[in-house]
């Protein structure tokens, strides 16, 4: 008889937290980081209890998105995470301001998600967003091998060169065995506010499409908005505002996420926050 195959380490749920949702795409550039800006808000404007974890320590944009730069502090052993907008943030941005590059490899990779993931005083929350970094590596695979996961987004354009790489990214979560909540297409089109014209700037459908042929959910297109990318630059992002309609569409996606989660067969299970 031959050695065994070395067994997956367990899966922790992560106390306090009903759903852990990663949000990941094949590539950068298709606007994850700022999708999950909006659907953390969009959740907690539903009345929500939400975190939102950036998981990108190369790039972190969660602060910038959020306009916060504080630092966090310490609770015995843990951190505490920042608060804004209502929202319990995380990010390698918070510990590490500035320009100066992180050169890290996969080891330390996964120690600093296991220590945000584990050591951060999230309490609890019905929601924990996990903004991913691009690609299939190592941080991923991380998250999804020590986690359990109610499920994963991806986030494309139309174009056929970012649905290329969402196609790897619904399949190494399949690999994995973590549910697809979805496909969001972002960038689906541009209106042109003088006169309403629909530009249908990367292709259109492709989305929908591909959602289709991979059999997994679709969960909607999302305009470039030029709002919505002023909100994010800002650090003011257009679902933290009162009454803004350029928050609507983030506010639909949230619903169909929730009824997702709800469908999702591998919700985390309940483990009380120990005082």
């Amino acid at each position: 008889m031959g050695p065994r195959a070395p067994q997956a380490p367990p899966q922790t749920p992560i106390p306090g937290v009903r759903h852990l949702v990663a949000i990941g795409s094949g590539k950068g550039g298709v606007g994850k980081t700022t999708v999950s800006v909006n659907l953390a808000l969009a959740l907690h404007k539903l009345g929500r209890k939400v975190g939102l974890l950036d998981a990108d320590v190369y790039g972190p944009n969660v602060p910038l998105m959020m306009g916060t730069r504080e630092t966090p502090t310490g609770h015995a052993e843990s951190i505490r995470p920042i608060e804004k907008f209502g929202v319990k943030l995380m990010s390698m941005g918070f510990l590490n301001p500035g320009d100066k590059p992180l050169v890290w490899r996969g080891p330390m990779l996964h120690s600093v998600i296991q220590q945000f993931l584990r050591n951060v005083v999230w309490g609890e929350l019905d929601y924990l967003l996990i903004d991913l970094p691009p690609g299939t590596g190592d941080v991923a695979l991380s998250l999804v091998q020590t986690a359990p996961l109610s499920g994963a987004i991806v986030v494309t354009t139309p174009s056929d060169v970012s649905l290329e790489d969402a196609r790897k990214a619904v399949n190494m979560f399949a690999q994995v065995r973590v549910p697809i909540l979805g496909l969001v297409e972002n960038m689906s089109y541009l209106v042109v506010p003088s006169t309403g014209e629909r530009i249908d700037v990367f292709g259109q459908g492709g989305g929908r499409r591909t959602a289709e042929q991979m059999g997994v959910p679709f969960l909607g297109e999302l305009a470039l908005d030029p709002e919505v990318r002023v909100g994010g630059d800002s650090g003011n992002p257009v679902t933290a505002r009162e009454n803004d309609p350029h928050a609507a569409p983030f506010l639909e996606l949230a619903g169909r996420v929730e009824q997702a989660c709800r469908a999702s067969t591998v919700a985390a299970p309940t483990v009380t926050v120990e005082d």
